[in-house]
């Protein structure tokens, strides 16, 4: 059975575009950086409660993207997020950004690591976490 990927509704407004109305490359990280965070309130967990009690929190390590076709203002876009590949101490995701007719915008490969927030250190992922993670279907 292969699993289907959690998806987020963006809009694209004014404040995402340039002058042309054509969206600015850093607006599609915080598409992605939100589909990201309701994937995990989606699987239970506040990462303002989260960091409290731990000290911990999910920073972006590294990032790939290819920008296939821009979007435009006012478009309906999803934001699809997969987990490849979950390590100790981060987890691998495939994102996709796509417009509301089926045509793909942005493939991009994000991984974020659990960091402990006091030493700025890698951090082993939470066990409680993990098990949230690795119960979605693969």
């Amino acid at each position: 059975m292969v699993a289907t990927p959690f998806t987020w509704p963006v809009r694209v407004y004014w404040e995402d575009t340039d002058a042309g109305g054509v969206v600015y490359h850093a607006s599609y990280l915080r598409f992605l950086e939100r589909a990201r965070t309701e994937w995990l309130r989606a699987l239970g967990v506040d990462q303002m409660a989260f960091k409290q009690a731990t000290g911990l929190a999910f920073l972006v390590h590294r990032m790939e993207l290819d920008f296939l076709k821009p979007a435009l203002l006012d478009d309906e876009l999803t934001v699809t997020v997969e987990v490849k590949d979950r390590r100790s101490a981060s987890i691998l995701f495939a994102q996709t950004i796509s417009r509301a007719d089926g045509a793909l915008l942005v493939q991009a490969q994000v991984r974020a690591a659990c960091v402990d927030l006091t030493r700025m250190q890698p951090a082993r992922i939470p066990d409680d976490i993990i098990g949230r993670i690795d119960r979605v279907p693969a």
